[in-house]
């Protein structure tokens, strides 16, 4: 398992990752952390090594694009010094070029996503252990639906800055896969964008594998 005794990690970004967390500092008890996949996370680290003593931190922002994790960046990554990072965003900067398609200001378009995530992970890298990168994703089977096929090339972009920067990558659309030849997508969202229990724990799962975590 990757992360090591007394280590720090970071979890960030938009209303997935937030789920009701308690602010500034998302972490401790009666939900601090929130209720998302960050504590199944935290959850499945404390019990199943409880030893190492890893502190995660839950920084999620609900409503949150890229545009504003740059905006918080210095607060909310670098100055808690983080050994590991999470990152995953992107869900926003592509449903408002949908629910809100004449609002063009709240839009953020592939290119400015793309230079934005690069940039931070470039100037975060040196800082941290390691960086793992999550695509954003859309809870619809359909890869022809317009915002999915939108949140697929999103999520092409994740996976092009983790190979070029060295981290960690979650195809957190591909861990939904199998899952949704099985279950209708409203059940595990109404809005096809904020999870239940069960979609917050594929989440976990799919984190959980990607940084060697074993459940014996």
């Amino acid at each position: 398992m990757l992360l090591q005794k007394g280590e720090k990690l970071i979890m960030i970004g938009d209303s997935i990752t937030d789920c009701e967390r308690k602010h500034p500092y998302g972490e401790g008890l009666f939900a601090g952390i929130g209720k998302g996949y960050v504590s199944l996370v935290d959850a499945f680290l404390q019990s199943t090594y409880p030893e190492k003593g890893i502190r995660v931190i839950n920084m999620g922002n609900s409503g949150n694009t890229i545009r504003d994790l740059k905006e918080r960046w210095a607060t909310d990554v670098e100055h808690l010094k983080p050994d590991w990072l999470s990152i995953m965003i992107g869900i926003n900067d592509v449903w408002r070029q949908y629910d809100q398609p004449t609002i063009r200001e709240s839009h953020v378009y592939s290119e400015e996503y793309e230079a934005t995530l690069r940039e931070l992970v470039l100037r975060t890298k040196p800082q941290v252990k390691g960086i793992v990168l999550m695509t954003p994703f859309y809870i619809e089977p359909n890869r022809e639906d317009a915002m999915r096929k939108t949140m697929d090339e999103y999520g092409e972009i994740v996976k092009r800055v983790a190979e070029e920067c060295d981290c960690l990558f979650v195809d957190t659309q591909a861990a939904f896969e199998p899952v949704l030849r099985e279950i209708y997508p409203a059940t595990l969202a109404w809005d096809r964008v904020h999870p239940s229990v069960v979609g917050h724990m594929v989440i976990a799962k799919a984190f959980l594998a990607t940084i060697g975590f074993s459940y014996f």
